[in-house]
């Protein structure tokens, strides 16, 4: 059976105004990757709800699972909530177990629960909360929807606690061969061995740096044993 997909939504003007740098993304593809999880799609979205919701629909009727970051804080600007809620056709509100979490976290900072605050509380109707360990405000989960804070260290525990919940399939292992010579070069023998092992993914990524240009050939599949003996042919290849 083939591995389950998924996709990433990224939500933020932040983003895509280059003021932010998202690392996210790379990290959900590293822990897909070590789970069986096949990361095949990621798209970037501005604070725009009707763009959040039509992304966010096309994304959850053609993959398994998706995690969207960003947009769940207490700004005027954080929209990610309602969003989905929208997307689900459900109903939003404050939630007493959301508000209790974020309750008992401010009262041990000697902090108040202020409106701005409360934001962080309103779940759509029939969700299920995403824990929250850094900073209490938790995220969720709605159908095939897992929506997490953006801040990194936020979305990283996030992602600890949805990953355990998930479903995966073949872990992706890789190999990597690096070669001294142009991709024009290696680009024929390179297609026909993809030809030869269509269950692998080969990817050519090219590199210069102090006079010497090639590329690192990486091969990636679920097999093991396929992906050593397509190495083991790449590496003759490039010896002719």
């Amino acid at each position: 059976m083939p591995n389950p997909t998924a996709a990433m939504l990224v939500i933020g003007d932040e983003i895509l105004s280059g003021r932010t740098r998202d690392s996210n993304m790379h990290f959900l593809a590293q822990e897909f990757t070590r789970t069986g999880v096949d990361l095949r799609e990621v798209r970037f979205v501005a604070d725009d709800p009707d763009a959040i919701v039509a992304a966010l629909n096309d994304l959850r009727a053609s993959h398994d699972t998706v995690v969207t970051s960003g947009g769940i804080g207490p700004t005027h600007d954080d929209i990610t909530a309602d969003c989905v809620a929208r997307a689900f056709g459900v109903g939003i509100d404050v939630r007493e177990d959301a508000r209790a979490i974020l309750q008992a976290h401010y009262d041990r900072q000697g902090n108040q629960m202020n409106e701005a605050r409360l934001r962080m509380a309103r779940i759509p109707d029939g969700a299920t909360l995403i824990d929250n360990p850094v900073s209490a405000a938790p995220g969720f989960t709605l159908g095939n929807v897992h929506v997490m804070a953006g801040v990194p260290a936020v979305f990283q525990a996030m992602v600890a606690t949805v990953l355990p919940t998930l479903k995966g399939g073949e872990p992706l292992l890789s190999q990597t061969l690096r070669i001294e010579r142009g991709e024009g070069d290696i680009a024929g023998p390179l297609g026909a061995l993809a030809a030869e092992f269509g269950d692998l993914q080969f990817g050519s990524y090219p590199f210069q740096k102090n006079g010497v240009y090639g590329a690192n050939v990486v091969v990636r599949g679920t097999d093991g044993a396929r992906i050593d003996a397509a190495m083991t042919r790449l590496s003759r290849l490039m010896d002719e």
